[in-house]
């Protein structure tokens, strides 16, 4: 109650006092349920804002659980603070190969012919854990995959791969391109989605139904992949596949840019014999063992004329060793100190994101759309191999792109297999 928050202002106020003249600068970092937000808002505008410094509030998602729930706390929290005072995280943001993505695009001459719909074939931001809810299910049910991963996380990455080049390196300038992306984007067809829900695995690991804090019943997704498509000049056409799911076969989270087939390929040629050609990939692992590397098609060393799938890799272990990267909050954290919004969600952004999923979720709530079961440490339900398989993308995995979870007894899909060494 305000008791609390007048004795947390007493307590404030006792530090800055004996700092000694330093600015009474003050950052509320609220790791709370959004509920409370709006009264914790509240307490906070009335007892301790900064009267000789700036006053920053930092918050967590899930913002709201739809269009309106997010548009009503956001209508009760910039009644009390403004939106330069505000700062909604998502961590996703401070990760380094993240906040590499602007520099790649567009510090970099040889991409920027490349970057669109007519030399990428798909894209793909992979979001894979390979554990389950572990006794989160209490609040992971309430939510589930789209909630808690893509309608955040990984769309907000999709952003920084379709914007278009922003005046400057303003934080609105790029948050304003961010949001244009946002606005070319359909709300999710059910055609276009599968969903999930992980099952026992093979040694025995529990399935999602049966933690204890989740409703034997539960249709829940722990699993899900959606396509998007930008509609402008740049990306029409171009299928944007967001994946995300716990209880998988590995720890991984990437972007997959997969270009076209050579046109009129010399050595993909029925008479050719000459190994195996395969499409042209960019990644860029985000996490573990960051790194970005290329996959192209390269002469097999020898006498002989043959070709084989290899890669073009910048690994940062290798790369920086010895050089501390900052965590995500870290880096995040400091950002909110120096006032810089660059990397966190604009009110308008938001809006946005969950006019493109809230139809889908409201859908999938009222039971509209099939969960499908998937063994615990399997790659997930083989209706999202064939739904990626329809949209365009052909998977060849080189061993480069392999981190299976070590001790997980189970082999990928055969959409997932490796086909070269």
């Amino acid at each position: 109650g305000p008791i609390v928050f007048q004795q947390i202002a007493e307590h404030i106020a006792r530090h800055e006092a004996a700092s000694r003249g330093c600015p009474g600068d003050r950052l509320f970092y609220l790791a709370l349920p959004p509920v409370t937000y709006p009264a914790v808002c509240d307490n906070l505008r009335k007892f301790a804002v900064s009267t000789t410094g700036w006053t920053r509030i930092v918050v967590e998602k899930p913002f709201g659980r739809d269009l309106e729930s997010s548009e009503a706390l956001n209508e009760q929290i910039c009644s009390l603070f403004k939106e330069p005072q505000l700062y909604r995280i998502d961590h996703y943001l401070g990760k380094e190969i993240v906040q590499n993505l602007m520099v790649m695009r567009f510090a970099n001459r040889f991409l920027a012919p490349l970057w669109n719909r007519e030399n990428i074939s798909n894209i793909q931001i992979i979001f894979k854990e390979p554990h389950g809810v572990e006794g989160r299910g209490g609040y992971f049910d309430q939510y589930g995959i789209i909630r808690d991963v893509i309608q955040n996380h990984l769309l907000q990455i999709m952003a920084l791969i379709a914007m278009e080049r922003p005046p400057s390196l303003d934080p609105d300038d790029i948050r304003d391109e961010k949001l244009k992306v946002l606005r070319c984007i359909s709300p999710l067809s059910t055609d276009k989605v599968v969903l999930g829900q992980y099952t026992n695995g093979k040694k025995g690991e529990p399935g999602y139904a049966d933690d204890p804090t989740v409703p034997q019943d539960s249709r829940c997704p722990t699993f899900a992949m959606c396509v998007l498509y930008v509609q402008n000049e740049r990306w029409d056409g171009v299928p944007f596949i967001l994946k995300a799911g716990k209880g998988l076969n590995e720890h991984k989270t990437e972007i997959r840019v997969q270009l076209n087939d050579v046109p009129g390929d010399l050595f993909n040629r029925p008479s050719s014999n000459v190994g195996v050609q395969t499409r042209n990939e960019f990644v860029l692992r985000v996490q573990p063992d960051p790194a970005i590397y290329m996959k192209m098609t390269v002469k097999d060393p020898g006498m002989r004329l043959r070709v084989q799938p290899g890669e073009l890799e910048l690994s940062y272990d290798a790369a920086y060793n010895g050089v501390v990267i900052p965590d995500a909050y870290e880096r995040l954290i400091l950002d909110c100190i120096n006032g810089d919004q660059q990397h966190f969600v604009r009110r308008d952004e938001l809006k946005a994101s969950w006019q493109i999923f809230t139809p889908l979720l409201h859908y999938i709530d009222a039971g509209g759309l099939e969960v499908y079961p998937y063994v615990f440490g399997s790659p997930g339900p083989t209706q999202a191999n064939v739904l990626r398989r329809n949209v365009g993308h052909i998977t060849h995995l080189v061993q480069r792109d392999i981190t299976w979870a070590e001790g997980l007894d189970c082999q990928p899909d055969i959409d997932d297999m490796p086909l070269s060494p």
